[in-house]
Formats: structure tokens, C-alpha cells, sequence
């Protein structure tokens, strides 16, 4: 185990790595606090790069982009958007009219794959050898390939119960404001392919968006309680949640009903996050209970 990370004055409330297409190396961490700061690390000589500060509350959420910019979301009701090399404030998002409680990238999903194609996943264990280098080429392509010749898209959820959809790239000013929840919003995931946004409220609902103009498609209704977490199958078609009602549901994009209801937790599920091969979900709550399910 590396040096603890020491520089922050208040809990740390998120971590986001560098994209491995944008540094084979992959040594750079960032970190957001309730201290109002980000903190860009580097993790092989165990110090501070660059503290950014900017935010006047606290930081609640950071994303690190694929064009080397970083995107937090703030208590203050704003969203930043950071130059990671230099630190520079490049461009501050303002909308909401409340807290920002998560971010997501359209980018995301490939992002967190890197070279690793899960079409080509096996189940017999293969050695990487491949270096370096290399890894990061396929990542670069794999990367280029899903992000296409559109910009980045950025979208928000916030304790005013709306979500924005940006471009933070090239401008300032949202693509839509979609509203529609009745409560604070929790989580918002694009899909893999980028096509769909799903967002989960205290108001027991899931509502489907189009990832492109944010134009609402559907809700998705079947918890009693409210939705924690969603996570997306790679293959964009099916979608599980996670919710205070101590449940999981697997819901079929096509039908937007639900496919496969998930009892099993004691109590209310927090987080749930579904293999990037798309084989298996991962769940775990209030009842200290871990929990993988199969497809």
C-alpha cells in the first residue's frame, strides 16, 4: 500500500481517475471534498499537482473528461469545468437552483473500458500483452470511435429536481433543461452507446431522456420507495436500479417494463453497478450485504 493522499481538511466526497487514452502512465488521480476544493494527485510519487479551488461549498461530484478537462459539481449549485494539465478555470455552469448531486459523460462508459472491447470478453482468463503504448491506442480509438465528431456531452441531476444537458466544450449555455421528477435526483447514467439518459429520484421513479437533445422518452415506475442507483448492461438494452425499498429491477429499454425483480437485500439498496462484460450486477445497501447477480 502506496502513502495515505494527505491535503484535504474535510471528508472526501469523490475520485475520478485520468482516462487512460489521454495518459498510458494513468498516475493521476483527482479528489473533491467538502472543503470546496479539488485536488489533482500524483500517485506514483504519492503528492499534490495542483489544488483548484473555485467552488464556494462543498464539491459533491467529479468527472475527468476525455479531451483532459475536469467537471465538478458543487453544493453551491454550479457546475466547473477545470483544465487538468495547468488547473485553469476554463468555463462556470450555472442553472440550477440548488445542490448538484451528480454528473455524467456520454464518454463515460467507454472511458472506464479503455482498450478492452467486453464484445471480446471471454471467460477463460487472458493475460494483457500488450504494453503500454499500445493499450492506449486502442483506447484512443475506442475512445474516438464512441464520441464520433460531436463534442462531449455533460449531464446534471440536482436537488431542484431538473437536470441540464451541456455541451461544456463549446459553450456555457445548456442544451435543454429537463424537468419532470418530483423530488431531488440521485443519479443519471448515459448509456453506453450514449444515446439514452436514465435518471433515478427520490419520487420512486426512473425517467429515460434522450441523450442527445434531452427530450423526455418515458418513466419507469415499479419501486415504492425512492431509486438510489441505476446502472446500465453494456449493451445499452437493459437497465437495473436500486432503491430504499430493499429491491433491485432489471428493466427492458425496448418494453420499458420491468424484466426481472430482484429481491434478496434485508434493507434499502444504495449502490449497484452492472460488469462492464455485462455478465454479471453487483448491489450492496443498509444491510452490510454484498450481493452479485448473474444475467
Amino acid at each position: 500500500m502506496g502513502k495515505p493522499l494527505s491535503g484535504h481538511k474535510q471528508w472526501i466526497t469523490c475520485l475520478t481517475w485520468e482516462p487512460l487514452h489521454s495518459n498510458a502512465s494513468c498516475r493521476r488521480l483527482a479528489s473533491s471534498s467538502k472543503d470546496t476544493t479539488i485536488r489533482i494527485w500524483d500517485t506514483v510519487l504519492n503528492q499534490p499537482l495542483i489544488c483548484l479551488s473555485g467552488h464556494l461549498n462543498s464539491v459533491t461530484c467529479l468527472r475527468w473528461g476525455g479531451t483532459g478537462l475536469l467537471y465538478s459539481g458543487s453544493q453551491d449549485r454550479t457546475i466547473c469545468v477545470w483544465r487538468a494539465n495547468d488547473g485553469v478555470l476554463c468555463k462556470k455552469l450555472e442553472g440550477h437552483a440548488h445542490w448538484v448531486n451528480t454528473l455524467a459523460l456520454s464518454t463515460d462508459y467507454v472511458m472506464r473500458t479503455g482498450p478492452f472491447d467486453p464484445r471480446e470478453a471471454s471467460i477463460v482468463y487472458r493475460e494483457v500483452t500488450e504494453d503500454r503504448d499500445e493499450l492506449q491506442k486502442k483506447a484512443l480509438e475506442r475512445y474516438n470511435e464512441a464520441r464520433g465528431e460531436n463534442p462531449e456531452r455533460l449531464v446534471s441531476g440536482s436537488d431542484d429536481f431538473t437536470l441540464f444537458l451541456w455541451k461544456p466544450e463549446l459553450e456555457k449555455k445548456p442544451i435543454a433543461r429537463m424537468t419532470g421528477h418530483m423530488q431531488l435526483i440521485n443519479d443519471v447514467r448515459f448509456s453506453p452507446d450514449g444515446r439514452i439518459i436514465a435518471s433515478a429520484s427520490f419520487d420512486k421513479s426512473i425517467k429515460i431522456w434522450d441523450g442527445r437533445t434531452g427530450k423526455y422518452l418515458s418513466s419507469l415506475r415499479g419501486h415504492v420507495q425512492a431509486v438510489y442507483q441505476v446502472a446500465w448492461s453494456s449493451d445499452s438494452r437493459l437497465l437495473v436500479s436500486g432503491s430504499a425499498d430493499s429491491t433491485l429491477k432489471v428493466w427492458d429499454m425496448n418494453t420499458k417494463k420491468i424484466a426481472v425483480d430482484l429481491p434478496g437485500h434485508a434493507d434499502e439498496v444504495y449502490a449497484v453497478d452492472w460488469s462492464p462484460d455485462g455478465q454479471r450486477v453487483a448491489s450492496g445497501g443498509k444491510d452490510k450485504v454484498l450481493k452479485t447477480w448473474r444475467q
